[in-house]
């Protein structure tokens, strides 16, 4: 799963490059779930590399995810589509 959610970021890079300005709240909102979403991935993987069973955690990674979403589909439609597929794939995730 981790493997979609790193295709879903890389594509949504990748729209952002494509799209003109977009106004700085919106850009921070991306840049702190961004980060969020990394730090998230390593945690896992360090988890997963110790063995530590203690439940899983979830961070409101894909609410933040649909009310950003929800955000660019007024200035930014043409990004709205991947925001929406990352906050299916956190959703999907339990996170």
């Amino acid at each position: 799963m981790d493997t979609n959610l790193k295709a879903s970021l890389k594509s949504l890079h990748s729209s952002l490059a494509t799209t003109g300005p977009i106004d700085e709240e919106l850009q921070d909102l991306l840049q702190q779930l961004d980060g969020d979403i990394k730090q998230l991935l390593e945690r896992r993987a360090e988890e997963a590399e110790l063995a530590a069973a203690g439940g899983t955690t979830t961070y409101g990674l894909a609410e933040r995810t649909q009310e950003i979403s929800a955000k660019f589909a007024v200035k930014h439609p043409q990004l709205e589509p991947a925001l929406r597929e990352l906050g299916n794939i956190l959703n999907s995730m339990g996170i």
